[in-house]
């Protein structure tokens, strides 16, 4: 097959990996627009799709897409091979779910290899996708879908005892990672925390750690941040974690099928990947968090332990109640300070992010055996309130190249902010999380750290007409009026 000379794209396809070729050079190798090639070079290769331009490239040359050349080094002029590829062995399998079958792992394997390798575009990760709705993947298959996935990218693989705390998201605030992580990690055990950017949320975990520190690291830097603190607060993405999940994740959102299995299946195979061995999973349930119905958390809680049982993962599923955000501040700078406050014991900490906090932290004590048996509440407490936790998160945020001596009260907010009064006397009954989330959404956040909401009064709190309900922080003027007019259409809480 030919051989060509690179030139880089300055544009994006949006994922799918696309080279260019001059039409009549490319048919006369017998190249088709839409063709599956690999693309080699050195002694590295990938697989690209076909494409066809009259003016982007010269005779000879190969245009590469940004999401090709940003992930691989290449010299300038560099010399590459095409050669055209036969059909995936993947597409088999696809076929044969798509018809009812059932897949074992060497099929399960070999589409989610294709999938992580780039081989699958969109179009056949759809059908895949598609093909667990219309008949459901049996327990082994999850079982196969989970490990495949974590097989086909980074694995961390650390001495000791290895632990882990996941929130399934959907409530605003509930920045308990962040709390949970330098309490477990200042008593010895490890726990490497990759958490994710939010996707629909106010803030991921990631977001907010950003916010004191950098969070996108290799995974030897992440094994080298967790072997000097026990742990790490990083971003998933800036990993070669579970890449597969990332693509099938894309595919699924828009389509909305089986949301919960999906995220089941990313939720373990990530914990799979990083050697987790023993796992509390925070699951809030509510009418506005982002499962409803505790039936459907039931039905999570079981598939989460069949799955942790085939890896070895010993387990705690925590189902609980979600009628109101945790904390304060919504958003990255708000949450990130409401952290602070609790880990520096100071005067106006969120009691509700502590407590909940200590809970998640006591369990996952409790399930390690780190002390008798309904007592690791009180070693979490003891960590927490003496400031040893504070400690081992300095050692974190330094290792990871923040300012390691930060205080609460330093965290920057935006200086466009608009404080919402009461207009009537009574107590706050209750909070919608779904509209909370969506005014953070407009005023800015998470992409604008400093915006977000920071709220005055919690649930239950008697107020009087003129009082400050909540205070929104913008990441301008018109983000700021756009909100206020967006509040006639999301009510935040209801007074009675």
């Amino acid at each position: 097959m030919p051989f060509f000379k690179i030139k880089k794209l300055d544009f994006e396809t949006g994922g799918r990996w696309i080279i260019v070729l001059r039409e009549k050079e490319a048919q006369a190798y017998g190249i088709r627009m839409g063709d599956k090639l690999k693309l080699k070079w050195d002694s590295r290769e990938t697989v690209v799709t076909a494409n066809f331009t009259h003016t982007k490239v010269a005779e000879g040359e190969v245009g590469l897409f940004k999401e090709i050349w940003r992930h691989y080094t290449y010299k300038p002029g560099e010399m590459v091979e095409l050669t055209l590829l036969e059909r995936p062995a993947s597409i088999e399998s696809i076929k044969k779910k798509l018809l009812g079958g059932e897949l074992n792992y060497k099929e399960m394997h070999a589409v989610v290899k294709d999938i992580a390798d780039f081989v699958l575009g969109d179009l056949e990760i759809t059908y895949f996708v598609a093909s667990g709705f219309a008949r459901k993947f049996s327990n082994n298959e999850l079982y196969y879908l989970t490990k495949s996935i974590a097989e086909t990218g980074d694995m961390l693989r650390l001495p000791g005892q290895v632990v882990d705390k996941h929130s399934v998201g959907g409530l605003p605030g509930n920045r308990t990672t962040m709390l949970v992580i330098p309490i477990i990690a200042s008593l010895g055990l490890k726990i490497p925390k990759t958490s994710s950017r939010a996707i629909t949320s106010a803030a991921g975990t990631a977001d907010t750690m950003e916010v004191l520190a950098t969070v996108t690291f290799s995974m030897k830097k992440i094994k080298e941040i967790v072997k000097k603190t026990g742990a790490c607060i990083a971003w998933g993405g800036g990993t070669h974690i579970a890449p597969a999940d990332d693509r099938i994740i894309r595919v699924s959102y828009p389509l909305s099928l089986e949301p919960y299995t999906k995220m089941i299946v990313s939720v373990m195979a990530k914990k799979v990947a990083m050697g987790i061995k023993h796992l509390v999973i925070d699951l809030p349930v509510g009418p506005t968090a982002k499962i409803h119905r505790v039936a459907d958390a039931k039905k999570i809680e079981r598939i989460m332990k069949y799955l942790a049982k085939r890896f070895g993962i010993k387990i705690k599923v925590d189902i609980n109640e979600a009628l109101k955000p945790i904390g304060r501040g919504v958003g990255p700078a708000l949450e990130a300070r409401d952290v602070l406050r609790v880990l520096q014991r100071k005067e106006h900490l969120p009691l509700d992010l502590e407590e909940k906090a200590l809970e998640l932290a006591g369990e996952l004590l409790d399930l390690v055996g780190f002390s008798k048996k309904g007592y690791g509440y009180d070693a979490a407490a003891k960590a927490l309130r003496s400031g040893k936790a504070w400690e081992k998160m300095q050692e974190i945020i330094r290792a990871q190249g923040g300012k390691a001596n930060i205080d609460s009260e330093e965290i920057v907010l935006s200086d466009k902010y608009l404080q919402i009064k009461a207009e009537k006397d009574g107590q706050i009954d209750s909070f919608d999380n779904k509209a909370i989330v969506a005014i953070c959404r407009i005023l800015g956040a998470p992409s604008c750290k400093i915006a977000g909401i920071y709220l005055n009064k919690v649930m239950g709190d008697r107020v009087r007409r003129g009082d400050t309900l909540f205070t929104m922080y913008g990441e301008g003027k018109d983000r700021l009026q756009l909100a206020e007019k967006a509040l006639l259409q999301n009510k935040i809480l209801t007074i009675k």
